[in-house]
């Protein structure tokens, strides 16, 4: 994948985009800014806290966690708006832990998909391949309502 650059395929009622990041922190907060424009452009400005939300999280597990490159990935079809986030890195992400487990102040991580899991209508991951690279492809849904 490249490292850089943003991409758009549009549909008729629907339409995609993937803004591809290096490793580095400061791409989570790109990736957020780009993502609440394209939504606001789009219509669709009452998802963009939420999706910001579950964008950092996604984001943020690919860049501290993976050594290469990153993208995020945004796609909205049939009233629904897919973030995902691609990372060289083939192996599955943490589960997401439990509200409940995760009260306690101590714990440092394992938060991240915990909000994603309770932010979202539903989320996923799968390992990838394309272009020689591997990876993985963490994302999760919200519904239009």
């Amino acid at each position: 994948m490249p490292e850089t650059g943003l991409e758009c395929e549009p549909g008729p009622d629907s339409w995609e985009y993937s803004l591809y990041v290096p490793n580095d922190p400061r791409a989570v907060t790109v990736c957020r800014r780009t993502l609440r424009l394209t939504l606001t452009l789009h219509g669709l400005i009452r998802l963009a806290d939420i999706a910001e939300l579950v964008a950092s999280e996604l984001v943020s597990n690919a860049v501290v966690h993976t050594k290469g490159p990153a993208a995020l990935r945004v796609r909205w079809s049939k009233g629904a708006l897919r973030i995902g986030a691609w990372d060289a890195d083939p192996g599955p992400p943490e589960p997401p832990g439990r509200w409940e487990d995760l009260a306690d102040v101590d714990v440092e991580g394992g938060r991240g998909m915990a909000l994603v899991r309770a932010c979202s209508d539903q989320w996923g991951w799968q390992p990838l391949s394309r272009f020689g690279n591997r990876g993985k492809y963490v994302w999760c849904e919200l519904g239009a309502a």
